[in-house]
């Protein structure tokens, strides 16, 4: 049975939507890698943890619970973690859709602050472009899709890879259901 879960994908694939769907249906905590990943600031994602740091702070959540959800990327320096998971999720969605939802989502947390003259502008149009390059992006950079898949090419636990495109119930059932 199922009960350490790790879903990933690009970003606004709706891993964190999926991923807050299953732990609350099971009733577990649910983490997200990005939390653990990058310090606080304001605007967000500006400057990321050591390492060392990231992983001793997921290790320590991580390893106090037995049923989880985890979302995000870890390709790299969660490599410790890889032999917790039961069961690893990767979303999969049209670059056009990942767009559209990320503007949605954007617009929706920080309003005016990424329209032209915001003190986000320039972060939220980085942010497109870096989404936007997911598929076609270089291996060596952050995440993009032939590092994601170089990764789980590595892992021994099963993989289910399901179309983002679908409405959230239904990946939530696919993924109870395996």
């Amino acid at each position: 049975m199922v009960q350490r879960l790790h879903i990933m994908g690009a970003a606004g694939s709706g891993v964190s939507t999926l991923g807050r769907a299953v732990a609350e249906t099971r009733g577990w905590p649910y983490y997200d890698t990005d939390d653990f990943y990058w310090q606080p600031t304001d605007p967000p994602f500006r400057f990321k943890r050591p390492e060392e740091e990231r992983l001793e702070r997921l290790m320590d959540v991580i390893l106090t619970s037995e049923r989880w959800v985890l979302g995000g990327a870890l390709d790299g320096w969660g490599d410790p973690l890889i032999g917790r998971f039961d069961l690893v999720v990767f979303l999969e969605a049209p670059t056009a859709e990942r767009l559209r939802r990320l503007r949605a989502r954007e617009r929706k947390m920080f309003g005016e602050r990424i329209t032209t003259g915001g003190d986000m502008h320039e972060h939220h149009r980085r942010f497109l472009d870096y989404a936007e390059n997911y598929e076609h992006g270089a291996i060596t950079g952050g995440r993009c899709r032939a590092r994601h898949e170089a990764w789980l090419d590595e892992l021994s636990q099963p993989i289910l890879r399901l179309d983002a495109t679908r409405p959230t119930d239904e990946l939530l059932r696919a993924v109870l259901a395996h």
